[in-house]
């Protein structure tokens, strides 16, 4: 696993074996996720939160790439720890890591973000809950995107506040937008959904 561009680039981290439960995102998927969002954000301004954190390799890329204030939650002990050890060996700042149920996390939060992303494993029954519940607790500020990291099994695109998908072969990533200042006509055509075939 590596670490793609910014001040980390090129870093690789070892993740531990025997990972419970835990998929990390592939570098090609992750290099196309951050190729659009480049576009559109301005990563120095970000808050964002990473939910099922795994072994922290999104955190990682933002925090790399100049975002200033990350919170990632994880719930297994193991990836938890290798979360903490390994911001400690990057010396990230503003780099929070909260061990926590997702959604019990979700419901008591009252923090407001930019970016959210989620990564769950691809057998979690209730990742269909997770936009709704995102929006049900207004965690994204105007304008705010939610990311949320899935297989073709699972389709959004008639979810309210769905914007747009991005197809890396088995891998999706759906964003869903919180329109209150930030209304769909407006964005550019070349945020529309693109199918990436995978060499």
């Amino acid at each position: 696993m590596r670490i793609i561009s910014g001040t980390h680039g090129g870093r690789r981290i070892q993740p531990p074996t025997n990972m419970p439960h835990t998929r990390p995102t592939t570098d090609i998927a992750k290099e196309g996720l951050f190729n659009i969002l480049q576009n559109q954000l301005d990563f120095e301004t970000l808050t964002c939160l990473d939910l099922f954190g795994g072994t922290g390799c999104i955190s990682y890329e933002l925090a790399s790439r100049g975002v200033p204030e990350i919170t990632i939650v994880e719930m297994d002990s193991k990836m938890y720890d290798f979360i903490k050890k390994t911001a400690e060996e990057l010396k990230l700042e503003n780099f929070k890591v909260i061990k926590s149920e997702v959604f019990s996390f979700i419901n008591s939060c009252t923090t407001k973000y930019d970016l959210i992303f989620a990564g769950p494993p691809y057998a979690l029954t209730t990742i269909d809950d997770l936009p709704i519940k995102i929006f049900e607790n207004k965690l994204l500020k105007p304008g705010g995107r939610f990311v949320l990291e899935h297989t073709p099994r699972n389709d959004y695109r008639k979810s309210e506040y769905y914007a747009r998908e991005r197809n890396y072969g088995t891998t999706i990533f759906s964003t869903f937008i919180n329109q209150e200042e930030f209304p769909k006509k407006n964005e550019p055509d070349y945020l529309n959904n693109v199918i990436v075939p995978v060499l």
